[in-house]
């Protein structure tokens, strides 16, 4: 929700890919609020490709959807916003559970990888939009591949006394404009969402369904 938010702050428009679509959430969104965006999503797992087949249809929101491995698939052509919440937690202690393991591990999508891939699939003023945890920000500064540059930075923090977790990233193309750090986006104050987070998750305005 809160990459969904960030990415809204910028004039989306033109052939958009989502890079691991999960169950299709962030695209649809963008999607539905963009509706003239040509909307690409690629997912390598099956089910969750499925997931997303089947929420464009419930939200009669129209998308190209992919299920193969994004560091493999080759498109046929360029993209003006590259958007991704990628697998980015580093580490030993694994969920058992395999779709999780894909999801959420960076052995699966090293960012090294994905920001060449990402790089190599922009058209010349293309932007790329992310999200990534907050303690690589050295790695993502250092491994941001040229002629990308890093124009918007802005920082989750779970609660005002905590550390940043989560940072929201704006790189584009050929970029001269020096690096914007957005005011930081706090997930709670006390025992409830903080009323930024409220405003976020209003926007949205999605369900949820565990089967």
């Amino acid at each position: 929700m809160f990459l969904y938010d960030f990415i809204s702050g910028f004039n989306i428009k033109g052939e958009v890919l989502e890079v691991g679509g999960g169950c299709g959430v962030l695209g649809l969104l963008l999607k539905r609020d963009f509706s003239k965006i040509n909307l690409t999503v690629i997912e390598k797992q099956k089910l969750m490709y499925e997931f997303i087949i089947e929420n464009s249809k419930i939200n009669n929101l129209e998308l190209d959807a992919l299920n193969e491995d994004f560091l493999e698939y080759e498109f046929d052509k360029k993209f003006d916003f590259i958007v991704s919440n990628p697998p980015f937690y580093q580490g030993t202690l694994k969920s058992d559970n395999e779709i999780k393991r894909i999801a959420r591990y960076e052995e699966f999508l090293p960012m090294d990888k994905l920001f060449k891939k990402v790089n190599s699939l922009l058209k010349e003023r293309g932007e790329f939009i992310f999200c990534y945890d907050a303690k690589r920000i050295d790695d993502i500064i250092s491994q941001m591949p040229k002629p990308l540059k890093i124009t918007d930075l802005r920082f989750f923090y779970p609660r005002n006394n905590k550390n940043a977790t989560l940072v929201l990233v704006r790189a584009k193309r050929h970029a001269k404009s020096m690096v914007k750090i957005h005011p930081p986006l706090i997930g709670f104050e006390g025992n409830e969402y903080s009323s930024e987070a409220k405003k976020i998750y209003k926007k949205a305005n999605t369900k949820s369904i565990k089967i």
